[in-house]
């Protein structure tokens, strides 16, 4: 038997999700003055997974929010983002990150997922956001007054705002969108480990390395002060290719890196072996309002990792939507502000940013696994690229646009057929 909500313990805001995203919104909101009240299912607030990359667009917002020296004392600000064929171990090209700070205004930092989330989780108990673990939320409704959460327990809860921010395999998502993820068919393996374990692995300290090679790629960077090594490899999976349902196996890791160089294959047996991230997306859909339920974060745009904006963007959706909250409430006079309004505007500004984002992920994703002729062309692209050009970062890197008139255009692609292939290096010559 379902009960009813208290009206008495009704907040102004219910966040169903404790992560990233989830705690990000509510401390925007509360910002703003909001009751907030944030259920997570699990029986404690926590993230999983390793390091995080977080761009001039988020660490603008961190900065707003008086978090940023907190995540930076936490973090570490790399000096460069250098990418490199991962077969024959030559630079592609890279980003002066010191000089990203002096164009963009903000650092680029990067951080352990669950530093990040502490920082965010403290904050939000210092901006009274009320933490409830333990709530599994099994269905959404709109009411007179706004919406309610139905729980596992048979309670409901009720607000005039209801945030789902519950993740990639989001319950509002099912209920109210009724789509598929869909399966890229790569899979990503993490490793943080102490630093001297790494030492002697010919690893760059200071940088962010991307090493992308033929259906696999590496990523590689410090975390917590240069303490911690942060290691990321992905690759495509032949059982998920053959379309077995346990794809992405330890068995197939070796094997996805074998011809890859030094550094990579030094750094794979330090991987965890006990877990691993089939890499999900979702299509884009136009509709995140439903009716005073909004998705946010993953549970609207979930992307492929290859832009590193996942939870850059969760973090924005919650900045942009209690902006508008505020300027209704500016413009309410002492009324009651105008949620659908609100609503509509954040719906208005954020859906094409971030189609554009998930969309160019994936085809970043293609670009960085490519194989032959396609991967020669593609490296003499990068290489020809100046590393003080900023056109292809100057549309997401910038301020977050709280309209669509303030969203700055699309880079423009270059295509692959514009420029010869370059010859091939062995990758027994392992060339730096």
């Amino acid at each position: 038997m379902t009960s009813a909500p208290s009206p008495a313990a009704c907040p102004d805001a219910i966040v169903v999700g404790g992560g990233i995203g989830g705690l990000g919104a509510a401390f925007a909101l509360a910002r703003q003055g909001l009751r907030v009240r944030v259920l997570e299912r699990a029986p404690e607030f926590g993230e999983v997974g390793a390091g995080l990359q977080i761009a001039p667009n988020c660490t603008r917002i961190l900065a707003e929010y008086g978090l940023l020296e907190e995540a930076r004392s936490l973090g570490v600000v790399p000096e460069h983002m250098v990418m490199r064929d991962a077969l024959d171990s030559r630079e592609l090209t890279r980003l002066d990150l010191r000089d990203l700070e002096r164009r963009y205004g903000f650092p680029y930092l990067v951080i352990h997922r669950s530093d990040l989330h502490g920082i965010l989780l403290r904050a939000c108990g210092r901006a009274g956001v009320e933490l409830l673990t333990d709530r599994t939320v099994t269905g959404y409704e709109n009411t007179a007054e706004g919406a309610l959460v139905r729980l596992a327990d048979g309670t409901a809860q009720q607000a005039p705002l209801v945030v789902a921010a519950d993740g990639l395999h989001s319950v509002a998502r099912a209920q109210l969108v009724g789509d598929d993820v869909v399966s890229s068919t790569y899979v990503a393996y993490r490793a943080a480990v102490p630093m001297e374990a790494v030492r002697g692995n010919d690893v760059a300290e200071r940088d962010v390395t991307v090493h992308v090679g033929p259906r696999c790629h590496f990523v590689q960077y410090a975390l917590r002060g240069g303490e911690m090594f942060n290691q990321v490899a992905v690759f495509q999976s032949p059982k998920a290719l053959a379309g077995r349902a346990d794809w992405g196996t330890p068995d197939e890791l070796d094997a996805a890196f074998a011809a890859t160089g030094d550094t990579v294959r030094k750094g794979i047996p330090l991987m965890w072996r006990d877990r691993w991230w089939q890499m999900l997306d979702r299509d884009p859909v136009d509709t995140w309002v439903h009716g005073r339920v909004v998705l946010l974060g993953d549970a609207a745009h979930p992307p492929l990792q290859y832009m590193a904006q996942g939870a850059i963007m969760a973090i924005e959706d919650g900045w942009v939507l209690a902006g508008h909250y505020a300027r209704q409430a500016g413009a309410a006079d002492g009324a009651r502000p105008d949620w659908d309004a609100a609503l509509a505007a954040y719906q208005a500004v954020r859906v094409e940013h971030c189609r554009r984002v998930q969309t160019t992920a994936r085809a970043w994703g293609e670009l960085w696994h490519l194989d032959g002729e396609r991967r020669l062309r593609r490296n003499a692209v990068l290489r020809a690229r100046d590393t003080y050009d900023y056109s292809f970062t100057d549309w997401v890197y910038g301020p977050t646009a709280l309209t669509p008139q303030e969203e700055p255009p699309m880079f423009t692609p270059v295509p692959l057929s514009s420029v010869p292939a370059e010859p091939d290096v062995p990758a027994a010559a392992g060339g730096v």
